[in-house]
């Protein structure tokens, strides 16, 4: 039985580096789905000002590791992407997320909490996290969990 010839410089290169972006996606999608249950706990309890304000924390964790773990995955693809949005388009072109309008304006609540400083903001987001946001993770949490 003969050995088979040792990949070249280049092909080991990429090789490893496919092998760190595998473990890095694990990584994240470990984390995501971690991050997610947490989240579900805090729209759980019942509301008041402070499981709001909780409940919208988790929900800027579980966006951030949500989208890193996509973006981890596409790596393994060969596809480079550089930030949230650009990994959001991506995903959708490659059937890893469904609704890309849903997924925008998941993304625009995102980046809408970095500057709650009102009540009735805070409270619009914490629906939209209640009546929507949350499901869109469910179904990232279980169709990452296929790959």
């Amino acid at each position: 039985m003969r050995a088979s010839a040792p990949l070249n410089f280049l092909e080991e290169g990429k090789a490893l580096f496919m092998d760190l972006n595998y473990q890095r996606f694990i990584e994240r999608k470990t984390e995501f789905k971690s991050a997610l249950n947490r989240l579900s706990d805090a729209l759980s309890q019942p509301e008041n000002e402070f499981t709001r304000d909780a409940t919208i924390q988790r929900f800027e964790f579980t966006y951030e590791l949500a989208w890193n773990a996509l973006k981890n995955y596409l790596l393994i693809k060969d596809i480079d992407v550089r930030n949230a949005k650009d990994t959001l388009k991506a995903a959708l072109e490659q059937g890893l997320i469904k609704d890309g309008d849903a997924w925008s304006n998941l993304h625009r609540n995102r980046n809408l909490v970095a500057d709650i400083y009102d009540e009735a903001l805070a409270n619009r987001v914490y629906r939209y996290i209640k009546t929507e946001g949350s499901s869109l993770f469910s179904h990232l949490a279980a169709r990452l969990e296929k790959l």
